[in-house]
């Protein structure tokens, strides 16, 4: 039973609603971030990722590191490549750009392989292009916040696998990490990055990894120094094991209080097989798409394997804008998100449906949002057939 006040319902693709013991979990009290007890639940935590990401290879590391999603981006592009490298970074949207500045920050090559808004690249694009030249890493959105396109991680993995055995595979699971399945091990992954406040129902402000021990051997070999200091797996490396090892260990000042509320998320999640945590968001989200579909809706994404399980990117109708739409759902309680896509930004709003919004049985969250968005379209002046 949550005590939270009355509010509205937050569904936008993260932050998503909390649980409320997960909320209560961050009022811990004060302790010591190298004290044996906060040292326990962050060893723990750590194992759990393990869990989450589905690895059991000891040579893999899981990283929790104070910081949004975005700092993932910084640890890869600044510790497995190095300036001068070219990398390849799949484009489904806003983020392969940021992804890609990222490493041109770092003075990194990034080349873009773009879709058409709402697609993917192809597999045999993606043969062509690591055929014709040799890339450090490829990278991956699994699922692009601002178009909702899910992309096919484990087809990828196994032609990077085949095609350029010694291209590093990497994963932004910010907007996957949680309700998509992911197997860490079984498809080859050598990083996947995400961040607590999406489909892991954390607050925000924890960054949070998973580097294979090929990845690691990777940072190992470099011939320069990583061109970051915080964002160094050299200096976080030995902090990580050391915690999961339940040793005290110290770089930099982790949050425990956050530190505990993610241990109180990850073990509500370990609770069932995440193979029925995957279904559920799978359910709800099929449900969600029939439903706006019957109103007369389209989706950026068309094809449905392109269509994330985590959210859904809704065209707006001919007429209705955003900024008379998302202000009708607020009065209703439900809280969207407008476009995020530079080309189309003003055409769309997004819908987010993960965690414990789906999870939760007692909660009506999405029947909420989906009466929500039909009265407010009636409102603003679409005739819903």
């Amino acid at each position: 039973m949550s005590n939270q006040p009355e509010h509205p319902t937050l569904l936008i693709p993260g932050p998503v609603e909390f649980d409320y013991e997960v909320l209560q979990s961050m009022s811990h009290y004060s302790q010591s971030h190298v004290g044996a007890p906060f040292v326990a639940t962050f060893g723990e935590t750590l194992t759990m990722l393990r869990q989450l990401m589905q690895t059991a290879d000891p040579a893999s590391q899981p990283f929790v590191v104070s910081g949004s999603g975005t700092l993932g981006w910084d640890f890869v592009a600044a510790n497995l490549a190095e300036k001068g490298d070219d990398v390849l970074v799949l484009h489904t949207g806003y983020f392969a750009d940021s992804f890609a500045d990222c490493f041109e920050t770092y003075g990194v090559n990034a080349t873009q392989l773009k879709a058409p808004i709402g697609d993917r690249p192809q597999l045999p694009e993606v043969e062509k292009a690591l055929k014709e030249k040799k890339y450090k890493l490829i990278t991956v959105t699994h699922v692009d916040t601002s178009t909702g396109v899910l992309s096919e991680v484990k087809a990828l993995s196994e032609l990077v696998h085949r095609v350029s055995p010694e291209t590093l595979v990497i994963v932004d699971g910010v907007c996957s990490v949680g309700c998509e399945d992911i197997q860490f091990d079984n498809w080859g992954i050598d990083a996947v990055l995400t961040a607590s406040q999406k489909a892991i129902g954390c607050p925000p402000g924890l960054c949070i990894m998973m580097y294979s021990g090929r990845a690691i051997e990777s940072f190992k070999n470099r011939k320069t120094l990583p061109a970051a200091y915080f964002a160094s797996i050299k200096n976080w490396l030995p902090i990580m094991q050391n915690y999961e090892a339940k040793k005290p260990s110290y770089f930099a000042t982790p949050s425990p209080q956050l530190i505990h509320a993610l241990h109180t998320t990850l073990t509500q999640i370990l609770a069932r097989p995440l193979s029925e945590r995957f279904a559920i968001h799978r359910e709800a989200s099929q449900r969600i798409k029939s439903t706006i579909t019957s109103y007369g809706l389209k989706q950026l994404p068309t094809k449905p394997e392109n269509q994330a399980n985590s959210m859904t990117a809704i065209y707006l109708p001919e007429g209705v804008k955003a900024p008379d739409l998302l202000p009708s759902l607020l009065r209703r309680g439900v809280v969207f998100a407008g476009g995020l896509h530079k080309q189309i930004a003003a055409k769309y709003i997004r819908f987010g449906h993960m965690g414990v919004s789906v999870v939760d049985p007692a909660r009506k969250d999405i029947d909420k949002a989906l009466e929500a968005l039909k009265e407010g379209l009636v409102e603003v002046g679409y005739q819903i057939q």
